[in-house]
């Protein structure tokens, strides 16, 4: 029995009395994503801290855990990519676009003549130069390569631009979340990181794909000067195969990771020496000031946020997971830190990825080749598949450990909250590869992580609270994924993954009802949060992890879906 139920079979449904038929048209859906931002109301969306958090939903009416190369017709995509430059790569298609020579995508600058060039290096060599060249790199007890990301430990979203361009501006949520940038400042810190990468011993470069779907993947290179970076990268870009590296050609996407360079402060648009900066006309990602391998990491995910919508894909901020029947298919939401890697890793199921992922008209499959976990309070009692995936080949991030024994501390946050491994996917035993789901999610599972301790631990909600919640997105910001956050802060994060959105967040909403109204999904809000009073204040405890796996078990079971229902209006 569900262990939140031992002192009452009451659960409860949702109140929306609009809701209970559900959606009965792609149409539908659109009002419905509608109906719900005019409640929101769009300056409160749009600065993405302001909406109201209280709506109807559905909750378990008893606490007791609480106490203690194919192509589409270019016709019937026409309307998705009016706005986009021409790329043959599959599934997506683009208005022609004809760039000055010196323009084109592939023009970085860089000199991939260069004599220490490393490209697509193995584990053992990226090791070997880690060690050499990276001061403070070691190896763990289990063979994790242990770095540094330097000053920066989490992402510097104040930092992030997106170029403000005739071929896609019309479709950019401008905004805190996309800050524009001009094509000449863009220019200045692009001269930048070329100048200081051509000035480097030795360069790494990587060629990868993101998206395991062959009709969407983009092909990914990315040029460092940290052989950590470029292993990190290796784990979460899919990896090609010999065959797939010798025909890879051109990349649709470069990222120039300049980390250890500052960007000049005073350059029009920048506010400080961090920048974070995408040109999708130059199809370049530009990265100065900051070490956090993480931004290249949501760099791509960005760019898949714009790609995908515009093949009629939708891009979630999710981790994914399916039963032994290949319909029995989970997607869970979440913002980072919210459990999305944890919940995901489940023994009895298949892991298809932990934290992006795109939903196509054939099912889900996953962005990224590798999983990227939070290590704090690591244990493998709680979690032994992501600490079985911690040796040779992963990547541990901004840990602490001891010097005789190589032993990493997990409780120690000296560094940072945000301690962080990389490994790739095949080191979870139960992997599903190629990561693709057999069907459409049965489930959704949206982790919000309350620190006012108001939400129940579960609730199912109506198609109409789902939207709700999906656009609001109430959750907190977990210490150290963002620059300067130290401890859990409440935040509106729409869509579950605000920082990472490039269309406004309506967009995204109406496909996914859409998609929950075609498949029938069952939808749920689980509380990852505090329990018991506000973080911070006495008697408050943080939601035990043992407590949500057992709600999720029941999920799965279908013996939450057949409990008894309570209406909380």
């Amino acid at each position: 029995m569900l262990a939140h139920n031992e002192q009452s079979k009451a659960a409860t449904t949702t109140g929306a009395s609009g809701a209970a038929a559900g959606l009965s048209t792609s149409n539908s859906a659109a009002s419905l994503v509608n109906k719900t931002t005019a409640h929101l109301q769009a300056d409160q969306l749009k600065a993405g801290v302001q909406s109201s958090a209280s709506s109807t939903h559905t909750v378990a009416s008893n606490h007791t855990h609480g106490s203690s190369h194919s192509h589409h017709s270019h016709q019937s995509h026409q309307s998705h990519h009016s706005h986009y430059p021409q790329q043959s790569h599959p599934g997506i298609h683009y208005k022609a676009y004809h760039p000055d020579p010196e323009l084109l995508y592939h023009d970085t600058g860089i000199d991939y003549n260069h004599v220490l060039m490393n490209r697509n290096a193995s584990v053992a060599k990226l090791y070997e130069d880690a060690l050499r060249y990276e001061e403070g790199t070691i190896i763990s007890s289990t063979g994790a390569l242990v770095t540094s990301s330097g000053k920066k430990t989490g992402r510097s979203p104040k930092d992030k631009r997106i170029v403000d361009e005739s071929s896609t501006s019309e479709d950019i949520w401008w905004g805190p979340v996309n800050t524009k940038l001009s094509e000449h400042a863009f220019l200045i810190n692009h001269e930048r990181a070329v100048d200081y990468l051509n000035t480097r011993e030795r360069l790494y470069v990587f060629d990868g794909y993101a998206g395991w779907d062959p009709k969407y993947r983009i092909k990914i290179r990315v040029v460092c000067a940290r052989a950590y970076h470029c292993l990190f990268m290796r784990n979460m870009l899919i990896r090609p195969t010999d065959d797939e590296l010798e025909d890879y050609g051109e990349p649709d996407f470069t990222i120039l990771n300049a980390g250890a360079f500052p960007a000049n402060r005073y350059t029009t648009g920048m506010t400080s020496t961090t920048s974070v900066a995408i040109n999708f006309k130059r199809r370049e990602m530009v990265i100065l000031g900051t070490e956090y391998a993480g931004e290249m990491k949501k760099g791509v995910f960005t760019i898949m946020h714009y790609l995908m919508p515009k093949a009629g894909v939708l891009s979630l901020h999710s981790s994914a997971n399916q039963g032994e029947d290949k319909e029995d298919v989970t997607l869970f939401f979440g913002l980072s830190g919210t459990g999305k890697t944890t919940l995901s890793a489940d023994p009895r199921r298949h892991l298809i990825g932990d934290d992006e992922h795109c939903w196509s008209d054939k099912g889900v499959f996953n962005i990224e080749g590798g999983c990227y976990a939070k290590c704090i309070d690591l244990s493998e009692e709680k979690e032994p598949e992501i600490f079985g995936a911690i040796r040779f080949g992963s990547v541990l991030e901004n840990v602490v450990l001891d010097e005789d024994t190589r032993q990493v501390d997990y409780k120690d946050n000296s560094l940072t909250e945000n301690t962080r491994c990389a490994y790739p996917i095949e080191y979870i035993p139960n992997a599903l590869i190629p990561c693709m789901s057999g069907g459409h999610p049965k489930n959704i599972i949206m982790l919000t992580c309350d620190a006012f301790g108001v939400l129940p631990p579960v609730s199912k909600l109506s198609p109409a609270q789902a939207m709700y919640h999906f656009i609001s997105g109430f959750t907190a910001k977990m210490a150290g994924t963002e620059d300067g956050v130290t401890e859990p802060e409440a935040t509106f994060s729409a869509c579950f993954g605000q920082p990472f959105l490039v269309l406004h967040p309506t967009q995204y909403a109406t496909m996914l009802a859409s998609k929950i109204e075609e498949h029938k999904v069952d939808v749920w809000l689980i509380n990852t949060g505090w329990t018991g009073g506000a973080y911070g204040k006495a008697g408050s405890q943080r939601i035990s992890l043992k407590y949500s796996r057992a709600i999720i078990d029941a999920i799965h079971s279908g013996e939450l879906k057949q409990a008894e229902f309570q209406t909380y209006p």
